[in-house]
């Protein structure tokens, strides 16, 4: 049985805001301006690997229908982004830049390097994830300095998915004070790797709404 603790509470629901904030700006602006399709997509190999065992390993019902929200979620807004009218014709591929192979490439390696002594598959596909999350906000980072930020929505939306991956930080940490030999170093060196790439767009978003309000734009210097 997972633990249960108030930061991964906090960690899922940051996830579970972000996923309705994205849906909300999807079905209401018709667009999908200023939104990676790069990173949309790497986040749904992350949650496809990383719960292929949805079919074979039972923990709880929670555990189980959040597997099912974040991949579903993932699929839903890549589809939009693709196949939707007329969002598929408000994406910019020019600023949608980044060459995700550079992202995927090494972190498959990696998967299989650092995880040759655990005889399932599995264990290369799930630290395959987790290295892959790690960085699968690049693209969307990237595009926001291309474009010179970000409105306000896609601000909040990238917010959330930081505030997410602090609170998992934090319910590790829980975990470690607590629980007997907890210790995961995969997921605390990427989850801090993960969490340190947000940190300027935390400062950028916190100065641009004490500045100019909550629904303001988020201003970033172009690159």
């Amino acid at each position: 049985m997972v633990a249960m603790n108030v930061f991964r509470l906090l960690g899922d629901t940051s996830h579970l805001l972000s996923f309705i904030v994205m849906f909300w700006k999807l079905f209401t602006s018709k667009s999908v301006a200023g939104i990676s399709l790069k990173t949309q997509l790497l986040y749904v190999i992350v949650f496809c690997f990383r719960y292929l065992d949805i079919f074979w390993n039972f923990l709880s019902i929670y555990n189980t229908i959040m597997k099912v929200i974040f991949i579903s979620s993932s699929v839903a807004v890549v589809y939009v982004m693709k196949f939707g009218v007329p969002h598929k014709d408000t994406y910019s591929q020019e600023d949608d830049a980044f060459p995700i192979a550079y992202l995927v490439a090494p972190a498959a390696l990696m998967g299989v390097a650092f995880n040759q002594d655990h005889e399932s598959p599995f264990e290369m596909c799930w630290a395959f994830s987790i290295y892959l999350e790690a960085v699968a906000i690049l693209p969307q980072l990237f595009m926001l300095q291309k474009q010179g930020g970000a409105e306000s929505l896609t601000g909040h939306y990238i917010l959330l998915l930081g505030l997410y991956r602090l609170f998992y930080i934090l319910n590790w940490i829980y975990r470690y004070a607590t629980e007997p030999h907890y210790m995961q170093l995969i997921v605390w060196i990427s989850g801090t790797v993960q969490t340190a790439l947000y940190l300027d767009f935390f400062y950028t978003y916190m100065k641009s709404k004490r500045e100019r309000g909550i629904d303001a734009p988020i201003e970033i210097d172009s690159v």
